[in-house]
């Protein structure tokens, strides 16, 4: 009887050192789906490039492509992004996890003419959606 409860209490002690902690696991999901499914067609004239894990400032990135009739800064800004993203992030049951924990979201829109041209940058940090 001995042995099976230390046999149990082992294999639940290494269980757990094995786990990684959410910081990582949010560092590892990030580059997963970044080469898995980017770049994405989002919507028309929208592609999703990447998505990344910033583990100082505890911040997931969604990093866009804009082309065609959105590839322009002043329709984004006459569209006012910055409240609907918040609205998403604050609606969104998939970041419960991450909003629980304090993290950021911060997310970057370029130009697909002006290669390397930011159109819009927001970051949402927990003041912002709670």
């Amino acid at each position: 009887m001995k042995k099976v409860i230390l046999s149990a209490l082992a294999a639940t002690m290494l269980l757990t050192a094995c786990q990684e902690s959410l910081e990582e696991r949010c560092a590892r999901e990030a580059k997963e789906y970044t080469a898995k499914h980017c770049p994405a067609q989002i919507a028309q004239d929208i592609v999703m490039d990447s998505m990344s894990f910033d583990r100082q400032t505890l911040t997931i990135g969604y990093h866009y492509t804009l082309s065609g009739n959105l590839d322009d800064s002043l329709v984004i800004n006459r569209n006012n992004p910055r409240e609907s993203l918040l609205l998403e992030v604050k609606n969104s049951t998939n970041l419960k996890l991450y909003k629980d924990e304090g993290y950021s979201f911060r997310y970057v829109y370029y130009s697909a003419k002006n290669s390397g041209t930011k159109l819009f940058e927001a970051t949402f940090r927990k003041n912002d959606y709670r």
